[in-house]
């Protein structure tokens, strides 16, 4: 009988391991996540029985999740927990379709009679739909990953071959071009998906913080270590740990994986006791990591031991027979999202969005369409796609000389500067990168 599958929510780590344990216990399956955007995308690749979010959490909150699932996946039944209890929180949970409303600390016993009175009280009544639209849009791709070029097809057959085993994966390939895509694909399609997949953005931690998330601390390691704390890695025990942006980790940090790798331990900030671990390790660049080893800010064992098995990611520019479906993908995606009917293209729009270079990839495109579709309610015409796009073209077709793929991705980073006015740090965002990785593109 297959279990039923519960994802959690909660930006603490002990409360996500607490509610794991109890939950494996009472013979449900989790997934696990510390963040809205890692949930909604858990929600759109994997048929979910029941939601357990917390309510308030750093960027955006438990509640907007709540109300997003009961707008896409209605038959989800949703249960709220808070450590923040107020009577115009629970009013507004359960308006936005929450069954039940729990209050932290709650005993174990407690939990279960809400978990039974949740799923009793809704059905999964939407797992043939769900099934459905993910036949419509994978193409018989790895989930999440959208195509059915030959690039495509080898890239499936890869996460394949190495989605069981536990060795080290470095996924290599421009911004933009989905590399967490993959990693999730490798992890929630393999026999440890019931275990927790940690996502770490080690170029989006200030690096005298990296070391503490990753690894822990104890009480009293440094000023403010007020309570012992597990890490990602500890999160992450059976499963996977992603550790996106390796080439911004600092040397020490570095050596501290090395020894993870090596050790099949780690040693927890401000302690001397190591604790042993069984994570699988995956991690992802968009830098040249042996240049980086040539010029000694990364290490070189390090650089052997994470590329162990290695995957190439295309960039969308050879892959552009993927394009349609792409497109007619996000705009089925932000066409529900913004509550329209389905928005088309026209042909002639779409063989031009096809001719463009997307130096941004798959990113770049995502953010077009997204913008097509909010700007127009039915159809999108050649007149809709912005200037930039059409005067490169028109560049391309008149050209006779070549850009490098340098000056390619130079020229994007300046006209997403032009669009944020600037601002560099909307523009890493749009662009998948972080503040420091950008100064180093644009020599600032």
């Amino acid at each position: 009988m297959t279990k039923e599958t519960i994802l959690i929510v909660d930006d603490s780590i002990e409360m996500l391991e607490v509610l794991r344990r109890h939950l494996h216990s009472m013979n449900f399956a989790t997934f696990q996540c510390t963040n809205v955007n890692d949930a909604i995308e858990i929600l759109n690749q994997t048929t979910i029985d029941l939601l357990i979010t917390d309510l308030q959490m750093p960027g955006i909150n438990g509640m907007e999740l709540v109300k997003y699932t009961s707008e896409h996946f209605p038959s989800i039944p949703k249960l709220v927990i808070t450590g923040h209890p107020s009577v115009s929180n629970a009013v507004e949970a359960v308006r936005s379709g929450a069954i039940d409303y729990l209050v932290k600390p709650f005993t174990k016993e407690e939990l279960i009679s809400r978990l039974e009175l949740s799923l009793v009280r809704e059905k999964r009544a939407n797992k043939q739909e769900k099934a459905n639209i993910v036949r419509k849009v994978n193409f018989k791709a790895p989930m999440g990953i959208i195509g059915q070029s030959e690039k495509i097809q080898h890239l499936a057959e890869i996460i394949d071959r190495v989605k069981d085993v536990k060795a080290t994966v470095l996924i290599s390939g421009e911004s933009g071009t989905g590399k967490e895509l993959v990693a999730r694909a490798i992890h929630y399609t393999s026999k440890y998906a019931n275990s927790s997949f940690i996502s770490v953005n080690c170029g989006g931690i200030p690096e005298n913080l990296l070391e503490s998330e990753l690894f822990g601390y104890v009480k009293g390691a440094f000023t403010g270590a007020n309570e012992t704390r597990a890490g990602f890695f500890q999160a992450a025990e059976g499963g996977t740990i992603f550790l996106d942006e390796i080439g911004n980790a600092s040397l020490n940090v570095q050596t501290r994986l090395l020894r993870v790798l090596q050790e099949k331990e780690i040693t927890m900030v401000g302690s001397n006791k190591p604790v042993k671990i069984d994570v699988r390790i995956v991690s992802a660049t968009n830098a040249d990591l042996k240049k980086q080893c040539e010029q000694g800010t990364f290490r070189e064992d390090l650089y052997y031991r994470l590329n162990v098995l290695s995957i190439e990611m295309p960039p969308l520019r050879e892959r552009t027979e993927d394009i349609p479906l792409l497109t007619k993908y996000f705009l089925h995606k932000y066409s529900r999202e913004f509550a329209k009917d389905d928005v088309q293209i026209d042909p002639r729009a779409l063989e031009m969005i096809c001719r463009y270079n997307f130096p941004g990839n798959i990113r770049e495109l995502e953010n077009l369409i997204q913008r097509l579709v909010i700007l127009n309610d039915r159809l999108i015409t050649i007149e809709d796609l912005p200037a930039y796009l059409k005067s490169s073209i028109d560049n391309d077709d008149s050209s006779t000389s070549l850009k490098t793929l340098k000056e390619i991705e130079l020229d994007y980073i300046k006209k997403v500067l032009v669009q944020t006015n600037y601002n560099k740090s909307k523009a890493a965002i749009i662009l998948g990168i972080d503040r420091k990785t950008l100064r180093q593109k644009i020599g600032d």
